[in-house]
């Protein structure tokens, strides 16, 4: 029986169906939910299209008037969003079929007129969707069937909040139906949940690679990796490819390497707009564009027409990723080739990547110039125009060639102009070979004399400050210095023997710059062997340097550790500048001003001689006690007494305590002596309540 569906997939030249549409088209599963796992590139696309059509159509051959969608189609990008349309709006275009997008970077009001006008398929990426749903242009009362394709991949890319919301808001007779490359836990969990006991069908042969996919692993220099590519893009010539990186920065390099060098390159990354985007995309279905570079994102699902070569500029981080990247060739029955290119230190990681993906690789090298130049010749001896008719005109413009130069010069010149159109090759080194360092030139100083100058360590002389002076002062070059040894006290300067006088003769009597004296030594000095010994004192070593004291000794004290403890080290041995007495522990505090209470008040009555000693339950810090407890009438509550309870201290008695000095006798604390110290009083000064 001819149906709508098979007349569009005979008019596109469909002979035989592939596995995976003959699977999902059976007529014994047009009502069940299904889960289908399938090669990128073996026709998923049109296999949905085909399963889903027996319920949007039922027995009829076409739709009715367009109103509220039947069908929802989610991909995960834009890109593969507008191919998905395509495919279904010519296998469903005898049908009658109205089939619109809700894609993101769209004008949105657009679609909503759109929606409003009817559609019959709606096909979209989830976070457009989802928008138009919780805004009410988008109506789900009626949809019959749901597709997620590259369902694995769009939750990877965090759209699994979207999907459930999309799935939850359609009805619950609805058929699912979700089509994956890989069927992760993930997956697995989102159709238990949103499926209604799905049929599982995958068409993945996991012993067998995809037999129309050749893989090449080709062995490059680590500094000829792009020279590698170009080569590869020359030796196949015109046919299109797609180059895939792994940052946009990487994309934006090699486009812009590519350009320069010829070739027509377009690229796909996320940073550009949808327009950018589509125009890139266009190009390369026109053939104005056969170089496309791309991330994995932007790359998603695309279907480039005659698309033979795929190269890897950078390795996939993993084996889906790098069956994901290959399937863009060998779609629909075509022939492909997916080259990785692979320089010395990614060799392991290419073996690893082929062995987890199954997949049996031809090891090589990227092709050299001699073979791009041959395969060239080749090309130009096939190409078509030498069995072509020859017009009139071209054989009388033939016949005046041949009168004014010879078949030879003419045939070389057309060879010329033919190779002209291309870039040259470039020469490739041996994998193995790394580009030459050229080994460090250890210049023999030759013949020196030393010089000692008056300042060191201890006035923090440093050679970066002191090979200027000395250059200046001198009057010399700094290749004229060998070495500047740093001591304590002094400097000890090498100088090549035959700058001697002229340094000499440029000093004011031996004097650099600040009173910085040079003296001639008449031998090299015996300098110690390494680095010179770290100070103790103050700061390093409280017990004066001593083994076992309480902060130095053998780094196992309180603050020790391995050269980092609190007092040690050799940035706290050395004074700073900028911080005056920063090594002075000795500066004496300001006197404090004593309070007026700790003078004492001669208006005080007389009290006994003998004072009563201080009760026990006052024997406590001062800054414990609260104002007022030396009152008798005062009641204390909290730890020093019980609200409601006795006061300390009996009424009309002895105070509990000792307070400023006895009445009438002398201050607490001598005026112009010691103040006393805070806290030790009950009645000592205390710090404001904030």
């Amino acid at each position: 029986m001819i149906t709508p569906l098979s007349e569009a997939l005979a008019e596109r030249g469909y002979d035989t169906l592939t596995p995976v549409q003959e699977a999902v088209g059976a007529p014994d599963i047009v009502e069940k939910d299904l889960l289908v796992s399938a090669q990128t590139g073996s026709g998923k696309t049109v296999g949905f299209g085909i399963a889903i059509a027996p319920t949007l159509l039922g027995d009829q051959d076409r739709f009715d008037r367009a109103a509220a969608p039947l069908a929802l189609v989610v991909a995960p990008t834009r890109e593969l969003a507008f191919q998905v349309m395509r495919e279904l709006k010519w296998l469903y275009e005898k049908t009658g079929a109205i089939v619109t997008s809700c894609v993101g970077g769209m004008d949105m009001r657009n679609e909503r007129r759109s929606l409003e006008r009817g559609a019959h398929i709606v096909v979209g990426t989830p976070g457009r969707l989802r928008d138009h749903i919780e805004r009410g242009s988008l109506d789900l009362s009626d949809i019959r069937a749901v597709v997620l394709d590259e369902a694995d991949e769009m939750l990877d890319l965090g759209f699994r909040d979207d999907l459930e919301f999309m799935l939850g808001e359609a009805p619950e007779e609805r058929r699912t139906l979700l089509f994956s490359a890989t069927v992760p836990p993930m997956i697995a969990k989102l159709a238990q949940k949103f499926q209604n006991d799905a049929l599982r069908i995958s068409t993945i042969n996991k012993a067998e690679q995809h037999s129309d996919i050749s893989y090449q692993a080709l062995r490059v220099s680590q500094s000829d990796t792009e020279n590698a590519i170009f080569n590869l893009l020359r030796y196949h010539g015109d046919e299109t490819a797609i180059i895939f990186a792994n940052t946009r920065a990487s994309v934006n390099h090699l486009t812009a390497r590519l350009s320069n060098r010829g070739l027509s390159t377009v690229s796909l990354s996320g940073e550009l707009s949808q327009n950018e985007r589509s125009h890139a995309l266009q190009a390369m279905r026109d053939g104005r564009a056969k170089v496309c570079v791309a991330t994995d994102v932007a790359a998603r699902g695309i279907d480039l027409p005659n698309l033979t070569l795929v190269i890897h500029a950078e390795l996939p981080t993993n084996q889906e990723t790098l069956l994901h990247r290959s399937g863009r060739t060998g779609r629909a029955g075509r022939k492909g080739i997916s080259a990785l290119i692979v320089p010395p230190k990614a060799t392991k990681k290419a073996e690893r990547l082929l062995h987890w993906a199954k997949l049996s690789a031809e090891w090589g090298t990227a092709p050299s110039a001699d073979e791009i130049k041959a395969k060239d010749e080749e090309r130009l001896l096939a190409d078509p125009v030498w069995s072509e008719a020859v017009s009139e005109d071209e054989a009388n413009f033939a016949a005046k060639l041949l009168e004014q130069h010879s078949a030879e010069t003419i045939a070389a010149a057309y060879l010329r102009l033919y190779q002209s159109r291309h870039a040259a090759p470039e020469e490739l080194r041996a994998p193995e070979e790394r580009p030459e360092r050229k080994p460090r030139e250890i210049k023999d100083f030759g013949p020196s004399r030393w010089f000692s100058l008056s300042v060191g360590r201890d006035e923090r002389a440093e050679p970066r400050w002191l090979l200027p002076l000395i250059c200046r002062a001198g009057q010399i070059d700094k290749n004229a210095i060998g070495a500047i040894r740093v001591q304590d006290n002094e400097t000890f300067l090498e100088l090549s023997e035959s700058k001697v006088q002229g340094f000499i003769d440029a000093l004011d009597n031996g004097v650099l710059e600040d009173n910085i004296k040079a003296t001639l030594l008449d031998k090299a000095p015996d300098l110690p062997k390494g680095p010179p010994p770290r100070k103790g004192g103050k700061f390093g070593d409280r017990s004066g340097g001593k083994p076992g004291g309480k902060f130095g000794g053998k780094r196992d004290d309180n603050f020790g550790g391995k050269r980092d403890d609190r007092f040690g080290g050799d940035k706290f041995d050395r004074p700073k500048p900028h911080r005056k007495g920063s090594d002075d522990f000795d500066r004496k505090p300001k006197p404090r001003k004593p309070h007026p209470s700790e003078m004492g008040d001669p208006n005080v009555e007389a009290k006994p001689a003998k004072a009563k000693p201080a009760a026990k339950s006052y024997d406590k810090p001062a800054s414990k006690h609260r104002a007022g407890a030396s009152d008798p009438g005062v009641k204390l509550a909290g730890r020093f007494g019980k609200p409601g309870g006795k006061p300390s201290g009996k009424p009309g008695g002895k105070p509990a305590g000792k307070f400023s000095g006895k009445p009438g006798g002398k201050p607490a604390g001598k005026p112009g002596g010691k103040p006393r110290k805070p806290g030790a009083g009950f009645d000592a000064p205390r710090r404001p309540k904030r």
